[in-house]
């Protein structure tokens, strides 16, 4: 029976190397110069310090111009609060998502089985696995999801025929 999942996870080789030509970029640039701005990964959980908020906020530009040109999703990002961390300086947390959560599988499940296609959706941990009789319904399942789901960079793998 075809089946595939649909799953919502970043290409974290991706994320370092858009977080590698951040600071590069950050290091060159002359509104930059003398300041202790930067961009650190911890496996999925990004820092980013400035001196000010408003530097702060040219980091996060930065930062989304370079992974968008390296074709990651910038609704991964999680954006946290900006904290204060002595004197000017400030950093804000970054997390970067991974996984579909429970409400927005059921959500994703729900609009499958209101489509009257003759397919199935089953949540399975952080993932759904979608199977249906036809290869054709299949694919029009993938179709309707690209349409209707706009808050969640998702993507289709594991195609079984």
């Amino acid at each position: 029976m075809p089946s595939f999942d649909v799953v919502s996870e970043a290409n974290q080789v991706e994320v370092k190397n858009a977080v590698e030509q951040s600071n590069k970029e950050i290091t060159t640039r002359f509104d930059f110069k003398g300041s202790d701005a930067r961009v650190e990964q911890k496996e999925r959980e990004l820092t980013a310090y400035a001196d000010s908020e408003f530097q702060l906020s040219q980091v996060r530009d930065v930062l989304t111009t370079k992974m968008s040109k390296r074709n990651v999703d910038v609704r991964f990002l999680d954006l946290g609060k900006i904290e204060k961390i002595g004197g000017d300086k400030v950093k804000q947390v970054i997390k970067v998502k991974n996984g579909i959560e429970s409400d927005a599988a059921k959500k994703i499940q729900r609009i499958i089985k209101d489509s009257k296609t003759k397919v199935q959706a089953s949540i399975q941990g952080e993932a759904l696995r979608v199977t249906g009789a036809k290869r054709d319904d299949l694919q029009a399942t993938m179709a309707l999801l690209r349409k209707e789901v706009t808050d969640l960079p998702l993507e289709f793998n594991n195609f079984r025929d």
